[in-house]
């Protein structure tokens, strides 16, 4: 049985959220591949509105197991957290699992975080200081401490050395740690056998990735990054299936850009058409509460992110908020010196661009749900973003909600 991916591919917020809960009914497990709880996805089904940081953003469909895979790293109190909340509201959290080989955020990442954003002064990244970035930087330098550490009492140690190292106080992290234990290990798994269980036994899997392709830690506008692979490609790394068991990717994208924290962002607008586009499209951080930096939809860094994730096809979501706007551009070129350039070129030169103007529509489209019942000029738009990523348009949102999707 294949797996399927829905990554975003521009820099985040891009929706993914409510596209997953829209499939996940049709899958037995809904599995997240990287990042940690800077990450918020938000899904709306009827009066409920529900903001999620790691747990996989299937949990609102009752058939899916919700998996926390390897390449994560995972806060305990955020996750505890988080299934209290969702048991509250009467999910059943035992459904949800995490792997045995995702990392632990400690409360000393959070404050490394901190600390290092501070020091880069006006070269700030613009992260969310949850410790995201140390967790993985002590991945990489080998001293992280995983689940199947939790649940061996090995981290004890480990934690001592790691504290000791960044030159902080032990405190009390080792024994608030023990304290959280009961409540986590119930949940931790062997995820290799987990998966490739499932998956063997012919249950369909569907993978849910985090931020947005632009943020990819090698292939995004780096620095200004995000500190793990968000492609299609870090699945397989994050979750330990091969690329052989990829099926359909799809790629999810807003009908206009935006952008938190700092970083290159060619088709940004600042005026009060950005302004307009924030407010519509009430763009704050589900995380951080940050308003986002807004723009109209970049063709090019749509393509080029079409390219390193292999999309089979694509979502556009919010098409609704471009409403009432009296005519919309999206960027089709770069220019560096006035010679054509690739997205690469974004934050190394000063760029010239290229805008194509297509018509607006005044119609509120919350009630449509086929493709004929879209304004001519909102079908034209969509059938254009589809020629500019180069594979199918699945579907276009129209609304938060999950009923508001316009089957193309």
């Amino acid at each position: 049985m294949k797996a399927d991916v829905v990554v975003g591919i521009q820099w985040g917020d891009e929706g993914k959220g409510r596209v997953v809960d829209a499939l996940a009914g049709r899958y037995d497990i809904v599995a997240r591949f990287g990042g940690g709880d800077n990450a918020g996805h938000t899904i709306v089904v009827g009066d409920q509105k529900l903001a999620l940081r790691i747990v996989p953003s299937g949990v609102l469909q009752t058939r899916p197991e919700l998996f926390i895979g390897g390449g994560t790293v995972v806060s305990l109190e955020g996750f505890i957290k988080e299934i209290e909340m969702l048991a509250g509201i009467g999910v059943d959290v035992r459904r949800i699992k995490v792997s045995d080989r995702a990392h632990v955020v400690f409360p000393y990442h959070g404050a490394l975080d901190l600390i290092n954003e501070a020091a880069r002064g006006g070269a700030a990244l613009g992260t969310t200081g949850r410790g995201i970035g140390p967790a993985y930087t002590d991945k990489t330098a080998r001293s992280g401490i995983t689940f199947a550490d939790l649940h061996d009492g090995s981290f004890a140690e480990k934690l001592r050395v790691n504290i000791t190292a960044h030159g902080g106080r032990l405190t009390d992290q080792v024994e608030a740690t023990s304290k959280l234990l009961p409540r986590v290990l119930p949940h931790v798994v062997d995820g290799v056998e987990y998966l490739h269980g499932a998956l063997e036994g012919g249950k369909r899997l569907l993978i849910e990735g985090a931020q947005g392709s632009l943020l990819d830690i090698g292939y995004g506008t780096y620095p200004y990054v995000t500190s793990s692979h968000t492609i299609a490609g870090g699945a397989c790394i994050g979750l330990g299936i091969g690329p052989t068991q990829i099926g359909t990717v799809a790629g999810v994208a807003k009908a206009y850009c935006t952008r938190v924290g700092a970083g290159p962002f060619p088709s940004e607008l600042h005026d009060d058409v950005g302004t307009r586009l924030r407010e519509r499209g009430a763009e704050f951080g589900t995380v951080t509460g940050r308003p986002r930096r807004c723009g109209w939809f970049d063709a090019v860094a749509a393509r080029y992110a079409a390219r390193i994730n292999g999309l089979t096809s694509a979502v556009i979501t919010k098409l609704d908020v471009l409403s009432g706007f009296e005519r919309i551009g999206v960027v089709t070129g770069y220019r560096v010196d006035g010679a054509p350039a690739a997205f690469g070129a974004v934050g190394e030169a000063l760029l010239d661009l290229e805008v194509r103007w297509f018509e607006g529509w005044d119609a509120d489209l919350s009630g449509c749900r086929k493709m004929a019942q879209l304004p001519r000029a909102a079908a034209a738009y969509v059938a254009y973003l589809e020629e500019a990523l180069g594979v199918p348009i699945d579907a276009v949102s129209v609304g938060p909600e999950r009923e508001a999707l316009v089957v193309v």
